[in-house]
This record gives structure tokens, C-alpha cells and sequence, in this order.
């Protein structure tokens, strides 16, 4: 195993259980206390995690994983995901994209489609997620909006009032809108308030909200609510997704695309 993917693997279990002790650790991944113990130190340095005696705990203000280490989840669903997703974009379209693994794959996904490939802008994409920026920035058929704001470092994305001036000031077609939970019940959410209030003006200034999130992420809540499911147009999702989740989602008005 390499050290990043044992790196993501550890920060996965510290986040679900939210404590664990080397030995603990070593045998989950297979490798040696030893090994551990030099992940663990290498981790607090980075501040993803503080070191205990004998183990480590969720670090105070990292109470989510990181998206450099959230890649590997369900890729294949969320590129199926993505890839649908971009297939309901028009050329021409000022298209609004949150922070996060699914827009990300979903930002790509627009980038290799043939009839994109020229334009004067073939889209034009609005986005506070620095990553997407700078895959896209790239694209000279693709006019890139940066919205202001202060960058969080789990998400890579713009937060703060900064962001309202460039927000208040433009219309959108299309917004993308990646998410912790997505429930018919309390809506569309994140774990961030900040993050949060910046995705719902991105939601607002937009003509029609397209969900993407994997079918793991229905039916759950997280802390801060970015708008109510009536919000939502469509949701776009994968295959393993619970019919009565599908059922519930359309009786609510919400059409929903499983891939």
C-alpha cells in the first residue's frame, strides 16, 4: 500500500470512528506499528489529525475528510455521475459549479466533450472551487469566473462575503451543486456554514439546480442547509440508488437520473 493511499485510508477511519490507537490502525491496514506511528506524526504535522498517546484523534476544526483524500470514493460512480451530468449542459451555457469530487469529475467531463472543444465561449463557468479554476483555466474555450471569498482548505473552495459581489452581479443557467446530504425531508446540505451560504447564492442565481451525488450520500443530512429540495430540478445519481429514495425524490417534484 502506498503511503498516500494508506494516508486517506487512515483519515477515513479516524473520521468514522473518530479516534484510533496504532495497534488498532496496523492491523486494519496490514502494515506495522511502526509504520503507523511515522504516519501519525507525519499527519499532526499537517494538522489533519492530533497525535495521542499511543494513537490519534480527529483534529479540533478538521471535523471533515479532506478532498485530496476523498478522490478515491466511489470513483467510478461518480464519473458515470459526471459524465451524465455534463451531457444535460447546452453549449453556450453559463454553468455554476460548487467545490467537491463529483463537480470536479463533472468539470472534466465538460472539458472532453467534442462539441466544447471551440467556441467564443463555447460555456462559460462560474465557480468558487480553486481546483476547478485551475482545470479549466486551461480551456480557452471556457470563460472561468472566479468568485472572491477566503479558500478552505478541506474543499478547496471560496468562502465569505467577498464572494457576494461577484455573485450578486450575474445570472447562470445552469448550477451544479455537490453536497454531504441530500434529503426530501431537510434538502440539499453540507457540513460547513460558510460553504453552504455560498453554494445556495450560486443555487439562486441560477435558472435550473442539477444535484450530482452518489447514491451514499441520499437520504442523509449534514449540518448546514444549502436550500429545500424544491429547489432542486434534477438529481443525478447512480445505480444502486434505493427505489422508494427514487420514488420519494420525484413525488417531491425532483426528476432523478440514476447511471
Amino acid at each position: 500500500m502506498s503511503r498516500d493511499a494508506r494516508w486517506k485510508s487512515l483519515l477515513e477511519l479516524l473520521v468514522e470512528r473518530g479516534r484510533l490507537d496504532v495497534e488498532e490502525a496496523a492491523a486494519d491496514l496490514g502494515v506495522s506499528a511502526a509504520t503507523i506511528r511515522r504516519d501519525f506524526d507525519q499527519l499532526a504535522e499537517q494538522q489533519m489529525l492530533v497525535r495521542t498517546r499511543g494513537g490519534a484523534v480527529v483534529h479540533g476544526v478538521s471535523y471533515e475528510l479532506p478532498l485530496r483524500y476523498k478522490t478515491a470514493r466511489n470513483a467510478s460512480e461518480k464519473e458515470r455521475i459526471a459524465k451524465a451530468v455534463a451531457g444535460l449542459i447546452t453549449v453556450g451555457e453559463a454553468v455554476g459549479l460548487t467545490g467537491g469530487t463529483t463537480t470536479t469529475e463533472v468539470a472534466r467531463a465538460l472539458a472532453v466533450r467534442a462539441d466544447l472543444a471551440s467556441g467564443s465561449p463555447a460555456l462559460t463557468i462560474v465557480t468558487n472551487a480553486l481546483n476547478i479554476a485551475n482545470e479549466l483555466a486551461v480551456r480557452p474555450q471556457f470563460k472561468i469566473v472566479v468568485t472572491g471569498g477566503v479558500a478552505r482548505p478541506q474543499s478547496y473552495e471560496l468562502i465569505g462575503p467577498l464572494a457576494d459581489g461577484v455573485l450578486s452581479q450575474i445570472t447562470m443557467d445552469t448550477a451544479v451543486l455537490g453536497l454531504v446530504g441530500f434529503d426530501v425531508t431537510h434538502g440539499a446540505t453540507a457540513h460547513d456554514e460558510a460553504e453552504a451560504a455560498i453554494n445556495r447564492l450560486l443555487c439562486e442565481r441560477a435558472e435550473r439546480v442539477i444535484v450530482a451525488a452518489d447514491s451514499t450520500k441520499l437520504g442523509q443530512r449534514a449540518f448546514a442547509r444549502i436550500c429545500a429540495t424544491d429547489r432542486i430540478g434534477t438529481l443525478v445519481t447512480d445505480n444502486a440508488v434505493d427505489p422508494d429514495t427514487v420514488t420519494r425524490f420525484e413525488e417531491a417534484g425532483v426528476k432523478v437520473v440514476a447511471v
